[in-house]
């Protein structure tokens, strides 16, 4: 039996992988691609699930807890696309654990599926939609185009997209009349058109039809009709001038027995133009693309396929049935073309079919035909048919040769450029086709063509090709290279090209290692230029140097390339590490030999840290650098011998550099400067010291200065820190050197301005020096108040100028003090006198003057300085209390100069006065206005009278409080004063006034009042009628005594009766007001007081028939009605025809329900007034009285009444029919749909809320309604309510407290489609529902979240216990942290992996983070790791560990722990050490250890030295090792007798004892080997005494020889190398000794400082010369 065309392959058994045989089907069943198969189904514990098979990954089984309605996977990658509830979709990406997009349709998704490695394809009952997955703006899915009616009511069983995406079919079945009938909707995007075709499957292809250029489209369809079924293949988006495709129409067979089969899915194979078409009874057909000839055909499974993909070398097809088989079948090359030529009819397909696929089968066929057409002379066909021969066997040299043979026809092309022309058109060359194309193309110098040809991948490149090209073009030949794939070539090409920073790039990528050493030898030598950034490229490589960088320099200085070395090694330094210690210091060796001027800009820029500055030190002490010399040089001796060279070095520098150095080698450096060179250093020593006189102390600095006897440099020095400094001594120091050299000025100076000088040193040595000028001792002696013992001195030494000069110039305020020691001294008065004479009066404080005089009993000392000082018009307050002093003692008229004068101070002066003369001290305290001093010195002498004229006369209130206190023991007479002289001789009415107010606010002191009113108005004077003193008198009198009140009454007659009145009525005195009015025939006031006071209605109404006034018979009925005799008070307000008080009386007569009066009340006031309210009383009344047809006539006539509030008021107290009269004349729908709800005609009263459109009437129907349960009219009613938010929760309310739970859900339903639906009907809805309807909560939620007030709906969700519902609120309102909580706290019904995953991230507290973690670690242990990768960005690891400590389950969060361990967190180290101790995986913890610092490392060490594996304790002698605990390092290694490791430890330890110890050690075990190598490893470690002593002891003279001659042979070379530089030195030392001079410093100095006279040596103030010190004011000129 001949084999079949196919090979048909059982890939998996799904069944085998506990997959339910009920979740194998098309509805939970995807497949996608070859590369994935998706299954969802429910577990036996109701669990969801979907499950991925991993078809290219040895059908690995991935299984993730998620619930959904479809899952379909990506073509290739990880992503899972989910469907929920028909709308929402999600896409998650399974690798990265991240969600990538969301959407929720509007409309039911029946079908979708990938279409394309980016987009999915969208099917929906009315259109279709596409959705680019990776695209950030595609938010949303696109609509593509509607769906045709034809589709209308079918299954949608596929949707297929042409690569282009220019066409789309969707594919659905439908039964009809007992058969499966098919429809399609073909849709041109480009076109934007749809076309209805009858069809079961579908699919896109394309094909190269003989004659085109390009690809042309197909679309073929299979469909099965009542009558039969057919294949089509037909052409899409024809392109013009290109051969249009035949259409073809095939018949396709189905068995008889297989009446009801039909197509179901249909691939097209891209690589061999084949279709694939499957039907539902599980045959396979294979038919030609190109001829529609069928192929094959067979049944491959008794099981209806369900869902077919290509797979992914478009090669074969992948299905999978309802038995759960996976299948695949795909084209067999080996046996399909002969199965093709045993039906000769099927030849011309074999060959076609082996040439398009390169199939075997038909090569001799091919070679028949090729040989026949060569020897017919076909030679075009001839070539065609090379050219199109199967996997191109006729494409060999020997037809090219045969090609080139044959010769051309006049007029065409050779035969062999037809050749060549099919190829290109059909493909690319191979290399033998290439080589022979190139070399006439190139012969011809065509070169575009071949550029042209490799742009479009037609020629294969090889190096043989390159080669041919190099001679042409290097940069062509370098692309071919390239392609070629000869890395050895390209490099060579690129160093050629001189693009030598493209050759490591290239090399990175292609793998290649060339000899860089080599190259770089050959790019220095051609290339100096490009040398040093090739170089630097190659050092620099991110993976390691490629080159030893030691090697590079020896190249660069091999061609004397120093630039060159420097700027290598300045860009691999650039990191400055301590193991590029010596590439630093060789860098720096060989700029200082060879470009000292660049080594001093590194070292300028201090780049490197960790070169031998020794040896540094050394060589740019030779180069003349003594800067950076001194900066890396550490040596006090160098140092001391470099800094005195101060011609050599910057002085800046030398300043700044002290900065450096400790304060005892600063000073040290100091003093050897000054012995060296005195006058060369002595300005930059004085420099430093002012710079550092801080960190040095003045105190050491002026020793040294004093050591050298410097004086000037003690001047300039303490110069620039007298200013700032703090210590007296320095100030102290100061002045003795400005004295010594003489610089007054500058003394002066600062005896004036410094606030830090001890004034008796000061004092005592400026007396010592006795100066030419006693200016500053007589700054001193002021400033510290040494007046006394200076004027003692002056006056000792006759300096009568001084003084004058002191009180003239220096401080006139110290005069007094100056004249009391002149005094003390007793000098002559005449110089006294003189003396005050010269100074400027303005500038003496009198004051003390004259105390002091005065102490002195000389007072009359001062007239002549007192009286001149007035005659110059000196007008101090102080002259004249003098002046007056003198007078009041001299008796010289004092009362007229203290009455005249103005300018002296009263109260000095009066207390001056007090124990001399009282009348004086009465006198200035009143001129002075000294109250409480006169009103003493009156009392104290009984001076009564003068005191109360003056307190009178004084008008004011507060002396007048003072006077009449209770304190005051002299009141009495005082008062008596006031009443018998000062009142009765004041004329003032306003003093007058003020001390009977004085009086009155006393409050304590009425008789008196009394006695002094009663003498001012009673008896004959000018206040006696006074109105207001009347009245004072009569409220005094109210107030103390009422029975004179009544008398005053009728006796005065200028008193105020308002204002009595008034008063009386507040004193509770009504019948003396009563008096008052009547006196002042004021009836109606006199009416009030009976009615308001009195409260005798009974007199108030004989008082009103007595006078019978109108406004009197208001005033009682007005009494009356308020007493509610409302009779009575009608009778009154009518006799009165007073109608004002209407509101009043309609108030009270409606309350006491005395209708009948009230309305003869109203027909009297209806005949004056047309008020509003007069009207709608009476109306009331009417209604009241159940007078309707009255009421109906008064509202048919002319009112004014107010009939809306008749008729709420007569709806309130229940007349109904009569609020119905109301509201029906004015037509207010509103209240009447109410009043008719009250009357019981509902009907009615829902047309005339209708009618109203009023909220609240609505409300009041709508509640009546439900109360007589009419809940249709309700639910009318409700609609208009629901739609205002402040009314729905009152509704709500009533229908649940009613119990009508569904009539309320009803409602909300009925008005979620109204257009003015809110928020709150939503809301209000889902949480009725949550209530009454738990099971349609999420459908409610997932519908219309976005109108819900979450906040509410959360409540209602927790209250309802509906905890998937919760969290989905939380989630859609941004509460990740509740959502969180949510899941674990309610897991059972709540938690699921990747939704918990997907909240935890968002959370915002941090403490939820460590609660997930307790919650899986508690319930699912196998989620952690995952758990822990999405959170670790986020959370603290410390604390983690601690969590899992506590808990002993560390081992869980190995793989978390092993991620998060390049932090170096000590808890993660420590927890991995635990883990890997217990694994004993010492190899991962050798690492983690060495890699890893962070740990306790003692702690560790003691554990892993105690441990059974010598890996381990070797472990703990490295930790040892790390920790420079060298001996237990060494300890641990000799107990394992790991010697190699002991002599690491020794030679790294750097410890000479340690080496020794080790060294000992070897020598008694009698380990030579291992001496050696301690002699080798630690040779600066080891002393020569010891080795040899060891050696001699032990006969290792052998083992140590080499050892010693190394040892010799240094200390020879070191000795030489000394004994050369003692010479040196001495050389030097004996060419710069120099005799010193004997002369002062001062001369012949070549230091500005010291230029000028020695004699008068500048200050450095304002008259010193430029010498580098800041200027210095004088503060003070010279006299």
């Amino acid at each position: 039996m001949a084999p079949l065309p196919i090979k048909f392959t059982e890939l998996l058994q799904l069944s085998n992988f506990e997959i339910q045989a009920a979740s194998i089907g098309f509805n939970s069943c995807t497949l996608e691609s070859d590369h994935y198969i998706c299954i969802r189904q429910t577990s036996e514990t109701n669990a969801s699930e979907v499950i991925i098979v991993d078809l290219k990954n040895n059908n690995n089984v991935i299984r993730r807890p998620i619930k959904a309605d479809s899952a379909i996977m990506h073509f290739t990658k990880q992503i899972i696309a989910l469907k929920a509830q028909q709308r929402t979709l999600q896409i998650f990406d399974l690798d990265a654990k991240a969600k990538l997009k969301s959407t929720a349709m509007s409309e039911d998704v029946v079908f979708w599926k990938w279409y394309s490695d980016t987009s999915l394809g969208l099917v929906t009952d009315t259109a279709v939609y596409h959705w680019n997955i990776f695209d950030p703006s595609a938010t949303q899915p696109q609509k593509l185009f509607d769906r045709n009616p034809n589709l209308s009511g079918c299954q949608i069983i596929n949707y297929r997209v042409s690569d282009d995406e220019q066409w789309s079919v969707a594919v659905g079945i439908t039964q009809q009349q007992g058969r499966v009938v098919g429809a399609m909707q073909l849709y041109s995007k480009a076109r934007g058109i749809s076309q209805s075709i009858e069809g079961h499957a579908a699919a896109f292809g394309t094909i190269r039809v003989e004659g085109s250029a390009t690809e042309t489209k197909l679309f073929t369809f299979a469909v099965r009709t009542a009558t039969g079924a057919k294949l089509h293949v037909v052409e899409v988006d024809h392109q013009a001038g290109q051969p249009a495709f035949q259409k073809k129409n095939v018949d396709v067979y189905f068995p008889p027995e297989a009446t009801n089969d039909f197509p179901v899915a249909m691939q097209v194979s891209q690589k061999y133009s084949i279709i694939y078409l499957v039907t539902k009874y599980g045959f396979i057909h294979l038919y030609d693309l190109e001829t529609g000839t069928c192929i094959f055909m067979n049944r491959i499974s008794s099981e209806t396929i369900f869902v077919t993909c290509p797979d992914s070398a478009s090669e074969g097809i992948v299905g999978v049935n309802r038995k759960g088989q996976v299948l695949s079948v795909s084209v067999d090359e080996s046996s399909i073309i002969p199965y093709l030529l045993n039906n000769p009819a099927n030849g011309e397909l074999a060959y076609k079919l082996a040439s398009r696929a390169g199939l075997p089968g038909a090569d001799s066929l091919y070679q028949q035909r090729f040989e026949g057409l060569l020897n017919s002379a076909q030679y075009a066909e001839a070539a065609k048919t090379a050219a199109n021969s199967p996997r191109g066997f006729l494409r060999t040299a020997q037809t090219i040769e045969r090609f080139k043979q044959i010769p051309a026809q006049p007029g065409q092309l050779s035969i062999i450029l037809q050749y060549f022309g099919m190829l290109l058109d059909k493909g690319s060359l191979n290399k033998h086709e290439t080589l022979e194309l190139v070399r006439p193309v190139l012969a011809q110098n065509r070169k575009h063509l071949l550029e042209k040809w490799l742009k479009e991948n037609k020629l294969e490149c090889s190096e043989e090709l390159g080669d041919i090209v190099r001679a042409h073009d290097l940069n062509l030949a370098l692309t071919i290279y390239t392609q070629a794939q000869t890395p050895q070539k390209v490099v060579a090409a690129l160093a050629e090209l001189g693009q030598f920073d493209q050759i490591l790039p290239y090399t990175k990528q292609v793998g290649y290692q060339p000899d860089f050493t080599v190259l770089l030898q050959h790019i220095v030598r051609v290339n100096p230029d490009k040398g040093a950034p090739f170089a630097i490229s190659l050092v620099k490589e991110a993976g390691g140097p490629l080159v030893d960088i030691h090697r590079v320099v020896d190249i660069f200085q091999s061609q004397g390339m120093v630039q060159q070395a420097t700027e290598v090694l300045l860009e691999v330094l650039a990191g400055n590490q301590p193991d590029q210690g010596p590439l630093q210091t060789k860098l720096l060796e060989m700029n200082l030999i060879n470009a000292p001027q660049v080594a001093d800009a590194i070292l300028g820029n201090e780049m490197f840290s960790y070169y031998d500055k020794d040896r540094v030190a050394q060589l740019c002490e030779q180069a003349g650098l003594l800067t950076r010399a001194l900066e890396n040089n550490d040596d006090p001796v160098a140092i001391k011998r470099m800094i005195v060279q101060t011609d050599k070095i910057p002085e800046e520098w030398i300043i700044n550099y002290f900065s450096k150095l400790t304060v005892d080698l600063s000073l040290e450096c100091l003093d050897e400067m000054l012995k060296v060179n005195i006058r060369q250093n002595l300005q930059t020593v004085i420099r430093i010291a002012q710079k550092y006189s801080e960190l040095l102390g003045p105190v050491r600095i002026i020793g040294l200065l004093e050591k050298y006897r410097t004086a000037e440099g003690l001047y300039y020095y303490l110069g620039s820190i007298v200013n700032v400094a703090e210590d007296k001594d320095v100030t102290f120091k100061y002045i003795e050197a400005a004295t010594r050299m003489g610089q007054l000025n500058e003394v002066e100076r600062v005896c004036r301005e410094s606030n830090y000088l001890d004034g008796e040193k000061v004092k005592n040595f400026l007396k010592e020096a006795k100066l030419s000028e006693q200016l500053p001792l007589i700054i001193v002696c002021d400033r510290f108040n040494f007046v006394h013992d200076l004027i003692l001195y002056l006056y000792k030494n006759q300096q009568f100028k001084s003084i004058e000069v002191f009180v003239q110039r220096i401080n006139p305020a110290r005069t007094p003090g100056v004249i009391g020691g002149l005094l003390d001294v007793d000098c002559d008065e005449s110089i006294i006198k003189g003396l005050l004479s010269s100074v400027n009066p303005n500038s003496v404080p009198i004051d003390e003057l004259v105390q002091e005089v005065e102490s002195r009993n000389r007072l009359k000392l001062l007239l002549p300085f007192l009286e001149a000082t007035l005659a110059s018009g000196n007008q101090q307050q102080a002259v004249y209390n003098a002046l007056a002093k003198i007078y009041i003692d001299s008796n010289n008229n004092p009362e007229k100069f203290l009455k005249e004068n103005d300018q002296y101070d009263t109260l000095i002066v009066g207390k001056y006065c007090e124990k001399r003369d009282p009348n004086l001290a009465f006198v200035a305290y009143q001129k002075g206005q000294n109250d409480l001093e006169l009103i003493h010195i009156t009392n104290e002498n009984g001076m009564f009278k003068a005191q109360a004229r003056y307190v009178l006369d004084r008008a004011d209130e507060d002396v007048w409080k003072f006077v009449l206190a209770d304190s005051n023991m002299y009141r009495r007479s005082f008062i008596d004063a006031v009443v018998a002289t000062a009142v009765p001789e004041s004329t003032d009415d306003g003093k007058v006034a003020l001390a009977v107010r004085c009086f009155v606010d006393n409050g304590d002191l009425p008789s008196e009042l009394i006695e002094m009113l009663e003498k001012i108005i009673l008896e004959p004077s000018a206040f006696s009628d006074n109105p207001a003193l009347q009245n004072l008198l009569i409220f005094t009198a109210a107030a103390a005594d009422k029975a004179r009140v009544m008398n005053y009454i009728q006796q005065l007659s200028n008193y105020s009766p308002e204002d009595v009145t008034g008063r009386l009525i507040e004193l509770g005195m009504y019948e003396e007001a009563l008096e008052v009015h009547k006196k002042e025939g004021n009836h109606a006031e006199a009416a009030k007081v009976l009615v308001e006071h009195v409260m005798s209605i009974d007199r108030a109404q004989e008082y009103a028939d007595r006078v019978d006034a109108p406004e009197v018979w208001s005033i009682v009925a007005k009494a009356q009605l308020e007493g509610l005799r409302v009779p009575d008070s009608i009778d009154s307000y009518i006799r009165a025809g007073d109608p004002s008080n209407f509101n009043e009386v309609i108030e009270i007569a409606t309350n006491a329900g005395k209708d009948e009066d009230l309305v003869k009340y109203l027909r009297m006031a209806r005949k004056t007034l047309r008020e509003p309210a007069v009207d709608t009383a009476l109306a009331f009344s009417f209604a009241r009285l159940g007078q309707l047809p009255e009421l109906e006539e008064f509202l048919r006539g002319i009112n004014v009444a107010d009939v809306e509030a008749s008729g709420d008021k007569a709806y309130e107290e229940g007349h109904h029919e009569a609020a119905k009269i109301f509201y029906t004349s004015i037509s207010n729908w509103a209240k009447l749909a109410t009043t008719l709800v009250h009357l019981g005609e509902y009907q009615s009263a829902v047309e005339c809320a209708r009618k109203a459109n009023s909220t609240k009437v609505w409300k009041q129907v709508h509640e009546a309604c439900v109360e007589k349960k009419e809940f249709k009219l309700a639910q009318i009613c409700g609609l208009n309510l629901i739609v205002h938010a402040d009314e729905l929760s009152d509704l709500v309310r009533q229908y649940e407290h009613a119990g009508y739970f569904d009539e309320l859900i009803s409602l909300l339903q009925a008005g979620l489609v109204l257009e003015r639906a809110h928020m709150g009907m939503f809301t209000e809805m889902g949480i009725a529902i949550s209530k009454y309807r738990p099971e349609d909560t999420m459908e409610h939620l997932r519908l219309f979240w976005g109108r819900i007030n979450i906040p509410k709906m959360i409540i209602a969700c927790q209250e309802a216990h509906l905890w998937p519902e919760l969290v989905f609120l939380y989630q859609h309102y941004d509460e990740w942290d509740n959502a969180a909580l949510a899941m674990m706290e309610r897991a059972a019904d709540a938690w699921e992996h990747s939704h918990f995953r997907e909240i935890i991230v968002k959370v915002a507290n941090l403490e939820i983070y460590y609660r997930a973690l307790t919650f899986y670690r508690s319930e699912h242990p196998t989620l952690l790791t995952d758990l822990l990768a999405a959170l670790t960005p986020r959370i603290d690891v410390n604390r983690v560990v601690s969590i899992f400590q506590k808990s002993d389950d560390i081992p869980l969060i190995k793989t978390f722990l092993i991620s998060v361990q390049s932090q170096n967190k000590r808890a993660v180290n420590s927890s991995i050490h635990e883990i890997l101790i217990e694994e004993e995986d010492h190899k991962t913890l050798r690492d983690s250890v060495e890699t890893y610092d962070n740990y306790d490392a003692p702690e560790l060490a003691q554990r892993l030295e105690r441990h059974e594996l010598v890996f381990f304790r070797q472990i703990a002698a490295n930790i040892w090792r790390k920790n420079k605990r060298w001996q237990k390092s060494i300890e641990l290694s000799k107990q394992d007798k790991l010697y190699k490791d002991a002599i690491e430890t020794a030679a790294v330890s750097g410890k000479t004892d340690v080496v020794e110890d080790l060294l000992r050690y070897f020598v008694d075990i009698g380990s030579r080997e291992c001496y050696v190598g301690m002699l080798y490893s630690c040779y600066d470690l080891i002393k020569p005494d010891v080795i040899l002593e060891l050696s001699w002891r032990n006969g290792l003279h052998d083992f140590t020889m080499p050892f010693m001659i190394n040892m010799l042979s240094q200390q020879t070379a070191t000795i030489a190398l000394l004994q050369k530089d003692n010479e040196e030195r001495k050389i030097r030392e004996a060419s710069q000794q120099k005799d010193e001079d004997n002369t002062p410093i001062l001369g012949g100095s070549r230091l500005m400082l010291t230029q000028g006279p020695i004699s008068s040596a500048p200050s450095p103030g304002p008259y010193g010369q430029a010498n580098g010190i800041a200027p210095q004011a004088t503060g003070f000129r010279a006299f």
